[in-house]
């Protein structure tokens, strides 16, 4: 891999990035993959500025490895944000959910990579002329925020692929090592995953909703709320409700009405099975044990290496 645009552009082992997660990615987490070769990355959207500059410092402190923060474009204290990593010498910022032409070249002007997360093709030609230096092309099957395209990623990624010339990274429906190199095939040069090591032991996550997560069966998440912003979740009696309320034919306010002001923390982050929202993606249904990131990144590595040897071999005699 010692041409991996994605490894050379980041400063890397392995294209792995763990993905900046509401609720679930702290500084723990970050330093914990970036120690085990991958990118840890701080999800800021879920933090107010002075836990933002917490998070940075501590993880400035357990890791010398690069590490990024992810900053939602929409987040109504970004400003802060923004200055804090540039104080702070954030090496790294992967925006989202916005737009990328506001903050890329201030933040490349003080030497910041940014990596920008889109769900069409249409939004990565804009990111790239915007300037970016990487595009994460996520696709339906992710948890949390979403496109409303609904595009999967084995469609996206090769779409994106082909008109872009930045280094692009897979996001959605990525778990091991299996589905790292497919993603590679179709195009990509790494991969995001976010579920993955939600179910993490360094992970912020509540206890309650990592143990979820492990029994998680297929079709037990959903994209909905797209009025507002998509988001899928996982189905519980707040999604019950949600669909209930669906069938009056709401107003866009009753349905911000209904989600009310921290619910995703209530879920994620204080263990609230039945009134939280849990952002999972599709492949928590593949999860069925809690890691820690360096294991995680190590059996992912293995799978890897070990089906693309025994694909070049068979090539060979074929």
């Amino acid at each position: 891999m010692n041409n991996n645009k994605v490894i050379k552009l980041l400063g890397i082992k392995y294209p792995i990035i763990q993905a900046g997660m509401i609720w679930c990615s702290g500084w723990e987490l970050a330093s914990a993959v970036s120690n085990s070769g991958g990118l840890g990355i701080i999800g800021s959207g879920s933090m107010y500025p002075d836990i933002l500059r917490q998070n940075i410092l501590k993880c400035k402190n357990t890791t010398n490895q690069p590490f990024a923060v992810n900053i939602p474009l929409l987040y109504p204290n970004i400003e802060e944000h923004i200055k804090s990593i540039i104080d702070l010498k954030v090496p790294i910022v992967f925006t989202s959910a916005g737009n990328p032409n506001i903050w890329t070249k201030e933040l490349k002007q003080k030497n910041i990579k940014v990596v920008h997360v889109v769900s069409s093709v249409k939004f990565a030609l804009k990111a790239e002329s915007c300037g970016v230096d990487a595009i994460v092309a996520e696709g339906f099957e992710a948890g949390g925020h979403n496109g409303r395209e609904e595009t999967t990623t084995m469609c996206l990624v090769p779409d994106v692929a082909k008109v872009i010339n930045v280094p692009l990274i897979a996001a959605g429906g990525i778990i091991d090592g299996k589905s790292m190199l497919a993603a590679m095939i179709l195009g990509a040069d790494g991969v995001q995953m976010g579920t993955r090591f939600v179910a993490c032991k360094e992970s912020s996550a509540h206890e309650n909703f990592k143990n979820m997560v492990l029994k998680a069966k297929e079709g037990d998440t959903r994209l909905t709320l797209k009025e507002i912003t998509p988001v899928r979740m996982m189905k519980n009696k707040f999604y019950q409700e949600v669909e209930e309320l669906y069938k009056t034919n709401p107003s866009k306010e009753q349905l911000l009405n209904k989600l009310g002001r921290g619910r995703a923390k209530l879920g994620m982050f204080e263990g609230d099975l039945e009134t939280g929202e849990l952002e999972i993606g599709q492949a928590s249904s593949q999860i069925n044990k809690v890691f820690t990131a360096q294991e995680i990144i190590q059996k992912i590595m293995i799978e890897f290496n070990s089906i693309k040897s025994q694909m070049l071999i068979a090539n060979k005699f074929n």
